[in-house]
C-alpha cells in the first residue's frame, strides 16, 4: 500500500504514552520531517546517484545512438518520423493506419515539434532530421536507465542495480523512434514510482500518469500493467480513494489530451485507442502481416530478446525474494496475452525486458565461484550481438536512402529524377530520410479492410509475376522512373525488363548475411540511361 507524505502512523507507534496535545504537536512536526526527508531524497536521486553516473549514462546512450545504423521494423519510421515530416513540411506519405485512424498523433507530435524548431532555425538538413529525433529518444532512455538503477539500489544495493542495464536488445532498441521504445521508457519510469515493497519513491499520481501516457501512445502498453494495477488496488486500504481521486482523474486528463490532439489533426473526434485495440486484438487483423504459432514467444521470441541472459533470468527467478513475485507474474501474464494474438514480433515484449533484468541482476549478484567468468561471458556475448545487429544486420535499407539523398542534393538533373522501390512494402524509410519532394513510389500492402475474398495487395500481386507486372505497369516508356531499387534476389527474375528499358546498375549496398523470402543479401540501385546498353558492374 502506498504511504502518502503526510501519513506518519509508523512514527507514532512508540509514542502512545504521550498526551493528546503533545501528540498533535509532534504529528505536525513529523509530517514536515517526513515530507522534507522524502523531498531531499528524491532531489538527490533526480536523475541518478551522482552527476558522474548521469554523465556516463548520457555519453553511453549517445554512443549507443550513433552505433545503431541498421533498420529493425518499418514502424520506427512510418509511424513516427514519416508522420512528423508530413505534419511539418506538408508532403510525404501516410500509411493506411492513419487514414483508418488507428494511430494517434501524440508520439509523432514530439518529433514534429523538433522538426518545427529546426525549420524555424533554418537547420532542417536531412541529417539533423534523422539524428536529432533519435538523440531525443536516447535522452529519454537515459532517464529510464537512471530510474531503473535508482529503484534497484533502493530495493537491493548498488551491485544489483548496475547489472540490470546491460542487455543487447535494449542497446538495439532504446534509441529507435518506435512506440515500443517509448512504451518501455514510460513503463520503467512508472515502475520507479510504483508501490513495490521496499521502494522509497512511491507516488500513485506519477506512476498512473505515466501508465496512462504509455496507453495513449500504444494502447497495448496497458497489458503488463493489469496485474500491477490489480495488486495495488487489492493491497490499498483506501481503494475507493485510490480509484476516484488518483486513477480516474489521471485517466480523464490524459484521454482528453489525446482526444484533443487527434481532433486537431484528424479533423474529427476519434478514439484511436479503441480503433487500435479493435483492429489488433478484437478483430486480430494483424495476422495479415504474418502469424506465428501460439508458443512462439516462449520458444523463440522471449529467448532471443533475453539472449545470453536467459539462464541468469531463470536462476534469478528461483533466488529472488517474494516481493519480486509480482514482476515475474507480470512477465508471464504479458507473454501469455501476446501469445493469444496470431501476429507476433520481438519488439512487442520489449516492455517486460526491464522486469526480467531485475532477476538477472539478482542472479549475478549472488553468484560466487563463477561470477567473473559469467560476467565476462555476458559482456562479450551482448557486445557482439549489439554491435552486429546495430552496425551490420539490415543496414542496406538505410544506406540506400543516403544514396537517394545524394541524388537529390548533388544531381543537377534532380528535377527529372524519380524513384521506385520494388521491395517488400515499407522496407525503407521515405521522405523523412530524403527531405526533398522527389517523386517516389513503393509497392503498397494495405490489409483487407473491405472483406474481399482472395484479397491480394499490390506487393503480393507484383511478386506473383514481377516481370509481367512491370511490362503491364510501364507499357509506356514516358512513365518509367529514373531509378529502381531492388533486392538482389529479384535481379535475375526481372533482368529482361531491365535490359529492354536500358537500366544500368549504379550502386550496390550490403543488407544482411541472413536473406530470406523476398529479402536479399544486397540492395541494387538501377538507373535508366537514355542511350547505351546495360553495363553490369
Amino acid at each position: 500500500m502506498e504511504r502518502e507524505p503526510g501519513d506518519s502512523r509508523l512514527f507514532f507507534r512508540g509514542l502512545q504514552s504521550c498526551s493528546h496535545e503533545k501528540m498533535k504537536l509532534r504529528k505536525r512536526k513529523s509530517a514536515l520531517y517526513f515530507s522534507s526527508q522524502k523531498s531531499t531524497g528524491l532531489r538527490g536521486d533526480h536523475l541518478g546517484e551522482n552527476i558522474y553516473l548521469v554523465l556516463f549514462t548520457i555519453a553511453l546512450r549517445i554512443c549507443n545512438c550513433f552505433l545503431v545504423q541498421t533498420s529493425f521494423v518499418p514502424d520506427e519510421y512510418w509511424q513516427s518520423l514519416e508522420v512528423a515530416h508530413h505534419m511539418v513540411f506538408n508532403y510525404g506519405y501516410l500509411t493506411w493506419e492513419w487514414t483508418e485512424r488507428l494511430r494517434g498523433y501524440t508520439y509523432p507530435l514530439i518529433f514534429a515539434s523538433i522538426y518545427k524548431i529546426l525549420y524555424f532555425l533554418g537547420k532542417d538538413s536531412v541529417q539533423l532530421l534523422i539524428w536529432i529525433p533519435r538523440l531525443a529518444q536516447a535522452v529519454l532512455s537515459v532517464v529510464a536507465d537512471l530510474r531503473l538503477y535508482s529503484l534497484m539500489k533502493q530495493l537491493e544495493n548498488q551491485q544489483v542495480a548496475k547489472w540490470v542495464l546491460c542487455s543487447w536488445f535494449t542497446w538495439y532498441c532504446c534509441t529507435r523512434t518506435l512506440t515500443n521504445t517509448m512504451e518501455t521508457v514510460l513503463t520503467i519510469i512508472a515502475l520507479f514510482y510504483y508501490p513495490l515493497e521496499g521502494s522509497k519513491s512511491m507516488n500513485s499520481i506519477k506512476y498512473s500518469s505515466l501508465v496512462a501516457l504509455a496507453f495513449i501512445i500504444r494502447p497495448t502498453a496497458i497489458i503488463p500493467w493489469i496485474p500491477l494495477l490489480l495488486r495495488h488496488i487489492w493491497q490499498e486500504q483506501r481503494k475507493l480513494d485510490l480509484i476516484l481521486h488518483h486513477f480516474l482523474p489521471v485517466g480523464f486528463v490524459t484521454l482528453s489530451w489525446s482526444l484533443i490532439i487527434d481532433r486537431m489533426f484528424f479533423g474529427q473526434w476519434t478514439l484511436v485507442q479503441y480503433n487500435f485495440l479493435r483492429f489488433n486484438v478484437l478483430q486480430n487483423l494483424g495476422t495479415f502481416y504474418g502469424s506465428h504459432p501460439w508458443h512462439w514467444y516462449f520458444s523463440q521470441g522471449f529467448p532471443v530478446v533475453l539472449g545470453t541472459h536467459l539462464p541468469f533470468f531463470i536462476h534469478g527467478c528461483f533466488l529472488a525474494p517474494k516481493r519480486y513475485r509480482i514482476l515475474l507474474v507480470t512477465v508471464l501474464w504479458t507473454l501469455l496475452v501476446y501469445s493469444m494474438l496470431s501476429h507476433k514480433e520481438f519488439r512487442f515484449i520489449y516492455s517486460v525486458l526491464p522486469f526480467c533484468m531485475v532477476f538477472c541482476g539478482y542472479s549475478l549478484n549472488h553468484l560466487k565461484t563463477w561470477k567473473k567468468p559469467a560476467l565476462s561471458f555476458l559482456f562479450l556475448s551482448n557486445m557482439l550481438l549489439a554491435l552486429y545487429t546495430g552496425l551490420v544486420h539490415q543496414r542496406g535499407t538505410l544506406d540506400v536512402m543516403t544514396h537517394i539523398q545524394e541524388l537529390c542534393y548533388k544531381n543537377p538533373n534532380k528535377s527529372a529524377a524519380s524513384v521506385f522501390v520494388m521491395m517488400p512494402c515499407h522496407s525503407t524509410p521515405f521522405y523523412s530520410h530524403v527531405h526533398y519532394p522527389l517523386p517516389m513510389r513503393f509497392l503498397e500492402c494495405p490489409p483487407n479492410l473491405t472483406g474481399k475474398s482472395q484479397y491480394l495487395d499490390e506487393a503480393d500481386i507484383f511478386y506473383l509475376n514481377p516481370l509481367n507486372w512491370l511490362y503491364k505497369e510501364f507499357h509506356n516508356n514516358s512513365t518509367l522512373p529514373t531509378h529502381l531499387i531492388i533486392f538482389s534476389i529479384l535481379e535475375e527474375e526481372i533482368s529482361a525488363f531491365l535490359i529492354s528499358r536500358n537500366y544500368e546498375r549504379t550502386a550496390v549496398f550490403f543488407h544482411t548475411h541472413l536473406p530470406e523470402g523476398r529479402t536479399g543479401s544486397h540492395i541494387y540501385v538501377y538507373e535508366r540511361k537514355l542511350k547505351g546498353k546495360l553495363n553490369r558492374r
